[in-house]
């Protein structure tokens, strides 16, 4: 791994989005990286911002509405992107998302934890609320603080990096492009190919979850007008 290409997509949630930039910016990496932030069809106005906040904290700003028609979500397309470059530049694929908040030695933390480990497929910080308690969607590690953890349940990328090992194994152009999110998918095909996936219950990152599609909180608020909006709109398909 020659270096690390940090990426965040993003649609709207400018606050939380924002904050995270500014995590990643001012984190503590010794390692050779690129950052860029995928603007999944936000509005023109926080587009705006974003722009704004290219020049300002020294980041790639993509807006995928200049390169596709297709609706958000377009998280297959940017995996398959940066899956590309990736091994053109023989890199690791670090994913921070726009609803989590990095620590300093986060991105430090997992790419060393990675390097040490070279059958890690992913390597991913596992999430907490504000006051620090493990949340969604790493409750079942609740008891399992301070520790790396060899997991058969899948990562969520959240915070998760993504090695070259992995990324040369598995070709995300086999990726079904009915779903949309492919974190599930991802994690069983490593573990398919022989490799390992860990959760760093010692790297915790702070973790608001859904911030930029706010309708689905309703899982946890109304389960049952989520998953009424789920399965007759064809949303969230995992």
């Amino acid at each position: 791994m020659k270096r690390v290409h940090i990426i965040t997509p993003v649609k709207d949630s400018i606050e939380s989005t924002l904050e995270t930039i500014k995590a990643i910016q001012s984190s503590e990496m010794a390692f050779p990286h690129t950052y860029t932030v995928y603007n999944d069809f936000s509005t023109d106005e926080n587009t705006a911002i974003l722009e704004k906040a290219s020049k300002e904290y020294g980041f790639t700003l993509v807006n995928l509405k200049d390169i596709t028609d297709h609706p958000s979500p377009n998280y297959l397309l940017v995996l398959q992107t940066v899956q590309r470059e990736a091994l053109e530049d023989e890199a690791g694929v670090l994913i921070v998302e726009s609803d989590v908040t990095v620590r300093k030695d986060t991105l430090q933390g997992l790419v060393d934890g990675a390097l040490q480990r070279p059958d890690c497929a992913i390597a991913a910080s596992v999430t907490v609320d504000d006051s620090g308690v493990i949340n969604y969607p790493y409750k079942h590690m609740l008891g399992k603080e301070n520790q790396v953890i060899d997991t058969k349940k899948h990562c969520s990328f959240c915070c998760s990096l993504l090695t070259p090992a992995l990324l040369k194994a598995f070709d995300f152009n086999t990726l079904d492009p009915a779903k949309n999110w492919y974190d599930v998918t991802i994690s069983h095909e490593a573990l398919d190919r022989g490799l390992k996936n860990y959760v760093f219950t010692t790297l915790p990152v702070i973790h608001r979850p859904h911030q930029s599609r706010p309708w689905k909180l309703l899982k946890y608020k109304n389960p049952i007008k989520y998953y009424w909006i789920k399965f007759t709109k064809g949303m969230d398909k995992i």
